[in-house]
């Protein structure tokens, strides 16, 4: 990664912050791209909705538009034993509509068969609005680990699929940076950068509430992210995922969360 590589700023790094104002806030501390959540991660999360030729998804453009930043990527979706990708044809042209690029989704169906099937059917829907999806592993989910999200990948057939690397689902399930540089090309687009500090969590609970609460700027914690920037696949996208602490101006948030990615850079 050198200081050139942009970087963007996923929503859930300040979620309560609406849309058009995380897009000027990001745009501010020095990102050039950002992403938002505009499906819930879990039933009760919060989330956005933009739907197409809104006042609200208007606002988000303007803004995009007149702080010269892009929107990369919308989140977040699980696809489970019940998934029906047609159903998220609205969110998907909304997404479309303000440039988005990627959606990000995680896997957690114990029927392989299914799971891949439903992920083949979600990259070709996607695909039908010029975006590419990328399958995001977490410890407690049917899809655990770097391999488990490649796999599925490699096996969908899809152009525009992907195994995203977050640093701390990728570090504390087994990953090592070796993984990432020994990935077939293409097979990863979205990089998502922060840090954790003390023994890996054992339990689904405990995983859960690092992955929501226990993050650190990239560089602040004891995973090794700067081995993973030494590894970064040509032309895949580089962000910063870390929620805000309640105490924190999401402003002062922001700006500590590029810095310090910046810091790795050298």
């Amino acid at each position: 990664m050198s200081a050139n590589t942009s970087l963007g700023v996923a929503h859930f790094s300040a979620i309560d912050v609406e849309p058009a104002k995380f897009v000027s806030l990001a745009a501010a501390a020095g990102f050039s791209s950002v992403g938002l959540r505009l499906h819930p991660a879990f039933p009760g999360a919060p989330y956005y909705e933009l739907p197409t030729g809104s006042h609200a998804a208007r606002d988000v453009k303007a803004r995009l538009d007149g702080e010269g930043i892009s929107l990369y990527d919308i989140e977040f979706v699980v696809i489970g034993p019940d998934f029906d990708a047609a159903a998220l044809t609205s969110v998907l042209e909304a997404a479309s509509a303000l440039g988005a690029r990627r959606l990000s989704v995680c896997g957690d169906d114990s029927d392989r068969e299914r799971l891949v099937a439903n992920f083949v059917a979600l990259c070709d829907l996607a695909a039908s609005f010029g975006m590419g999806v990328d399958l995001e592993n977490m410890g407690w989910r049917t899809v655990a680990s770097f391999d488990d999200s490649l796999s599925i990948v490699q096996e969908s057939e899809r152009g525009n699929a992907g195994a995203l690397v977050d640093a701390l689902h990728f570090f504390r399930n087994g990953g090592q940076a070796n993984d990432v540089s020994a990935a077939p090309q293409g097979t990863i687009r979205s990089i998502q950068l922060c840090d954790a500090r003390g023994p890996a969590p054992i339990t689904a609970d405990q995983k859960v509430s690092e992955a929501r609460t226990g993050r650190f700027a990239p560089g602040l914690g004891e995973l090794p992210v700067a081995s993973l920037m030494r590894v970064l696949p040509a032309g895949a996208a580089v962000s910063v995922e870390v929620p805000i602490h309640p105490s924190q101006a999401p402003e002062e948030h922001l700006r500590h969360l590029h810095d310090a990615a910046r810091a790795l850079t050298g």
